[in-house]
């Protein structure tokens, strides 16, 4: 059988003309000039809006009888419990049926809505003062009344109710009334803003005593910088100048570590400056600047420079910026409390000040600060904090125990076992010997050698004996050298110079042979040199073989 590829109508066939889909050719735009009348958007929109057909509201209904209002009002009432019945919770609904109740003059119907709607969510102190507001716009003062007393009493922590009761008492002119809802409000100790509404209310009457027996009441429910501060200025504008001195010192015994009483301080010493009392500005500033962390002490330094460039003489203006450069140096320290440079100047500043109580305070500190590594290193900057107490105590306090106890606790901190420092060692001897306490040196020296020998050490000790005369000890002292450094060549040479400086030639000489018979000895060329040069005074050469 032939095959029709193409497809052939009459055998019920499509052909491939038949399937396509022609689509419409694109026309040109012939002219692509604007037109002469633009039409915008806008225009558009319009004339939509102006063309839109009028809504179709409902024909408004007259009522003309009681049989009608009848009708409507069970009509919209029927529609309102529907709704309550579908949406209990909600509250707009409750208000709204209420509120048409009221626009109905039905108000013991609305109060039904009201007291329903309670039973719901009584919770809601929008519902109490929609409640409230009703009663007193159509003047029923003792429901008003009954409605605040109850809300108040269910929700006492809702500072709204308050206000609105007593702003009721008041425009009824019941000034008792308001004042004892603030009494039963106080007794809840609500928040600053209540004790100062109560106090202004006072005031409105003229009834400063009142409101001072409430500021007393105030501060001790709220025993706050800026609380005892209003109690002050109170003071002051009525003129009680005394009355606001005492607050403020009150304020100072309760509050000086409060970390708002720089804030204090300042509006003290401000109270101060404006009676014109300068100097109890000052002492107050500097009292301040004792007490309070160095941290919290910005506003209180800028304030006191202010104050002493205003009022105070060339002395106390370099006080005050002392005291500026001080708290930049405890910022830095308080940063980093390992840096000993920032502790050098910091101790500088107040050594130019000698105040001896500050400069001692600032040593301790900066001693505290222990390197945390047990390693030399890090000692090193460290231990001259040490060396500078210590100087300062003995040259400037002319303290004497102190200095020896500094120098104490210095070698007691200083661990030996793992490195020490022959400088520490030698000036405790030496502050020891410049107050005649020739057994005290030795005793340090001693305990140098036991813990920590070290060649300074040795030599220095040697030499103080040698001035002294002492040539038995000198000898030991050689000996313990020479038994801890036994390959120390300098050590050999000068013990043996030792013994030929007092003519015992043969002594030297036996020295040089132990020296020459020790194994490892760190410069033989040395020994050597002083063996085959040196002489008796004769001479002759101190080599016998």
């Amino acid at each position: 059988m032939a095959s029709n590829k193409d497809g052939d109508p009459s055998l019920g066939y499509l052909t491939r003309k038949d399937t396509e889909v022609k689509l419409p050719r694109p026309t040109r735009v012939k002219n692509k000039t604007p037109a002469p009348i633009q039409i915008t958007a806008e225009q558009i929109l319009r004339e939509a809006r102006e063309r839109q057909e009028a809504d179709i509201r409902p024909p408004k209904q007259k009522i003309t009888d009681s049989t009608e209002l009848g009708d409507y009002r069970l009509r919209k009432r029927k529609e309102f419990e529907d709704l309550i019945r579908r949406v209990r919770w909600n509250i707009s609904v409750w208000i709204k049926y209420a509120q048409w109740e009221e626009s109905q003059k039905d108000f013991n119907r609305a109060r039904s809505v009201w007291e329903r709607a309670l039973e719901v969510d009584y919770r809601n102190h929008t519902l109490w003062l929609k409640y409230a507001e009703v009663e007193m716009k159509n003047k029923f003062i003792n429901h008003a009344r009954n409605v605040w007393d109850r809300a108040v009493t269910l929700l006492p922590r809702v500072d709204q109710l308050w206000y609105k009761y007593i702003h009721m008492e008041e425009m009824l002119g019941n000034i008792a009334g308001a004042r004892q809802i603030f009494e039963r409000w106080m007794g809840w100790m609500p928040d600053q803003q209540g004790w100062l509404s109560y106090i202004k209310f006072e005031l409105r009457y003229n009834e400063v005593e009142r409101a001072r027996g409430i500021f007393e009441r105030f501060v001790q429910c709220h025993p706050k910088v800026s609380a005892w501060i209003r109690y002050a200025k109170f003071e002051m504008k009525n003129g009680e100048v005394a009355r606001a001195r005492n607050v403020y010192e009150k304020a100072v015994q309760k509050l000086a570590d409060d970390e708002e009483a720089e804030m204090l301080f300042v509006a003290f010493a401000e109270f101060e400056e404006r009676c014109k009392e300068t100097e109890r500005a000052r002492c107050i500033y500097k009292f301040a600047l004792d007490h309070i962390p160095k941290g919290r002490a910005e506003d209180l330094y800028r304030k006191f420079v202010a104050f002493e460039k205003q009022y105070g003489d060339k002395e106390g203006i370099e006080d005050a910026i002392v005291g500026k450069r001080r708290f930049q140096y405890e910022d830095e320290v308080r940063k980093n409390p390992l840096n000993y440079d920032a502790w050098f100047d910091y101790i500088r500043l107040e050594e130019s000040v000698t105040n001896k109580v500050r400069i001692r305070e600032v040593y301790e500190r900066a001693i505290a600060n222990v390197p945390p590594a047990q390693e030399k290193r890090y000692w090193q900057r460290y231990i001259y904090l040490w060396i500078n107490y210590a100087l300062y105590e003995e040259l400037d306090a002319e303290d004497i125990e102190q200095t020896r106890e500094v120098y104490r606790e210095c070698l007691n901190l200083i661990p030996h076992e793992k490195f020490s420092f022959a400088k520490i060692w030698l000036l405790a001897a030496q502050f020891e010997i410049r107050q005649l306490n020739l057994n005290g040196a030795r005793q340090v020296l001693g305990n140098a050698i036991g813990k920590a020998p070290k060649d300074k050490i040795f030599k220095k000790y040697i030499e103080i004996e040698l001035q002294l005369g002492n040539i038995d000890r000198c000898r030991k002292l050689y000996e313990k050298y020479l038994e801890w450094s036994p390959e120390n060549c300098y050590a050999w040479s000068k013990y043996a110079e030792l013994e030929r400086s007092l003519s015992e030639t043969e002594r030297a000489r036996s020295i040089f042979e132990l020296a020459i018979a020790q194994p490892a000895l760190d410069m033989p060329e040395l020994l050597w040199k002083v063996i085959i040069f040196g002489n008796c005074g004769k001479g002759e050469s101190l080599l016998s073989f």
